[in-house]
């Protein structure tokens, strides 16, 4: 170890360690000021964005932990953790629950349990944002409208991996995983491994 390794090092270290209180303080004022309700032990690396309706809630367990932007869990495409919760909408968040860079829009009522682990980039939906009818689509009201949502539900120990898409009304049972890069459309089971596009049974886990 050079001199000037030695000096990369400590100045690495130190904006580390500062950029990460910086970080965590307005990840609290965030969470703050969108009225979002969370546990002791949170993390949060990177500072990540949140739009929640007056209306709509969203809650968090204890030690939950993400990762946001580009220096975090570096895996490829880095954004921001993106929570959207609209009105009348409610995003549950369990207990020990970690995620990077991922995207949870919540029309309707979106639950992830405990212990849960979801890989970067990993999308969810309760809804199709869109009518599925093309004349509803041509009038915006009409398209808002006739949008259809549906509640997801993640259940406990569940491992979801990387940029996996879930879709609206899908309920993913207690300790499954999903392979990465998966687009999940149905209900899964609990303690099976899914994967594909669309998503199918891959495996059964048995103890």
């Amino acid at each position: 170890m050079n001199f000037f390794n030695l000096m990369y090092r400590t100045l690495r270290w130190g904006y580390r360690s500062v950029s990460y209180l910086f970080q965590y303080v307005i990840s609290i004022m965030l969470l703050k000021a969108n009225l979002v309700s969370f546990g002791r032990g949170l993390k949060s690396n990177g500072i990540p964005y949140l739009d929640i309706s007056p209306s709509g809630k969203m809650s968090i367990g204890e030690d939950f932990k993400m990762n946001n932007g580009g220096r975090y869990n570096m895996i490829g495409r880095q954004q921001k953790c993106c929570f959207v919760v609209s009105q009348g909408a409610a995003l549950v968040i369990g207990q020990n629950v970690g995620m990077s860079a991922v995207a949870i829009i919540c029309s309707d009522r979106i639950t992830i349990g405990n212990n849960v682990k979801i890989g970067g980039n990993t999308v969810i939906y309760d809804t199709d944002f869109h009518s599925t009818d093309y004349l509803q689509r041509k009038n915006w009201d009409q398209d808002v409208a006739n949008r259809k949502s549906a509640a997801v539900l993640i259940g406990n120990d569940v491992f979801i991996g990387a940029h996996t898409t879930i879709l609206k009304g899908v309920k993913i049972g207690s300790r499954s995983i999903i392979g990465a890069g998966s687009v999940v459309t149905k209900d899964i089971p609990q303690d099976e491994i899914w994967a594909g596009n669309p998503a199918r049974l891959i495996k059964i886990i048995t103890s």
